[in-house]
């Protein structure tokens, strides 16, 4: 009954096997590996992007901050929500890599940035002239920090807005594949038709060992992020372990394979709690996150019964009266099982 992050699963046993395949014999370093290209051309036939730039890291950090630090100069502003995983989750990753740029917070429900938001926060930039920073660029986290899924029309509502003042437009996609599934479209649909400039193409929560993938779809600043990656410490010199993994997470569609399984699991605890007496869901369940509030005595006995999630927000305790409900969040993986969903609904319920 882990349901603490899709970070705690394992890598697909297809990851596995991938990358212990690319551990026999030889290969040329720092991308130069066929895995490479292989990926290079598997993301460009499956995102309908022929002349798309591809690169990987290791982590959902280096991804998000160097592709920020590409798109926004550091005297400007990067559009976020207030909840975003580049506010909340990266320690600062986006400011020390862009060199200052300054996170501009912008509300909406369910950690979606809200159009009007970005709109007035657009037009308050830059009020005084040299003494403000200026506009720089807008990023949406897809699927959100709160299960919430950007549709492709929600995306290009935003990214209007944005390119109407030349602002690039990335998406942080750990979780691309979720919200690609959710909303039932193309990876075209979610991404360069819908306006966005640069994805974050997540593999890491989503069955791999460790990888993430920049897809820019304008190569123009595609020299730029291979040397800012080499000068940030995220050019692996054995790429092909990276490669491998992305390889073979893309073939025969497994991402969306592992994505449906994980959101599957998601909406079969979501319609649990949802019956619960005393649970309330506090976001709807859009992806693979469940967002839910139930009383006390039922945390007790779901972690009594070894269930590992977390509250959320974390600055409740479980200390208190047991009737009152408490909110956490419960994140599904690949190979959340269906008796871990419903061992925890039991624990729940008593």
């Amino acid at each position: 009954m882990m349901f603490a992050s899709d970070n705690t699963s394992p890598a697909h046993p297809s990851i596995m096997a991938a990358v212990a395949a690319a551990n026999d014999g030889f290969a040329m370093p720092y991308g130069a590996d066929p895995w490479m290209d292989t990926v290079r051309a598997e993301i460009r036939r499956q995102f309908e992007a022929p002349e798309a730039a591809v690169y990987l890291v290791a982590t959902g950090t280096a991804a998000n901050a160097l592709a920020l630090a590409c798109l926004c100069p550091p005297w400007a502003a990067v559009y976020c929500h207030r909840n975003a995983h580049v506010e909340e989750d990266e320690c600062g990753a986006p400011e020390f890599y862009t060199g200052g740029a300054k996170l501009v917070l912008i509300d909406g429900d369910h950690a979606r940035m809200s159009p009007a938001g970005l709109s007035r926060a657009i037009g308050f930039t830059a009020r005084a002239g040299v003494h403000n920073v200026q506009k720089g660029m807008v990023t949406l986290t897809n699927s959100t920090e709160n299960g919430a899924v950007y549709t492709p029309a929600q995306v290009a509502e935003l990214a209007a807005l944005a390119h109407a003042q030349s602002l690039p437009v990335h998406m942080d996609g750990a979780r691309f594949a979720n919200a690609l599934v959710a909303a039932g479209c193309t990876p075209a649909e979610m991404t360069w038709r819908a306006g966005v400039d640069v994805l974050s193409f997540g593999g890491t929560k989503n069955g791999c060992l460790g990888v993430e993938a920049v897809v820019i779809f304008d190569p123009a600043k595609a020299w730029e992020f291979e040397l800012r990656r080499k000068r940030g410490g995220h050019l692996f010199s054995k790429h092909r372990y990276l490669s491998a993994q992305m390889a073979a997470y893309l073939r025969d569609g497994l991402w969306l394979t592992l994505a449906r399984q994980a959101n599957a699991a998601a909406r079969r605890l979501s319609q649990g709690l949802a019956v619960t007496p005393g649970a309330t869901l506090v976001h709807p369940t859009e992806a693979n996150a469940v967002f839910a509030a139930w009383p006390r005595a039922g945390h007790h006995r779901a972690q009594g019964a070894g269930a590992r999630y977390y509250l959320w927000p974390g600055n409740q305790t479980l200390e208190g009266p047991v009737e009152d409900p408490v909110a956490a969040r419960l994140v599904c993986s690949w190979c959340t099982a269906d008796a871990d969903v419903d061992g925890f609904l039991a624990a729940v319920r008593g």
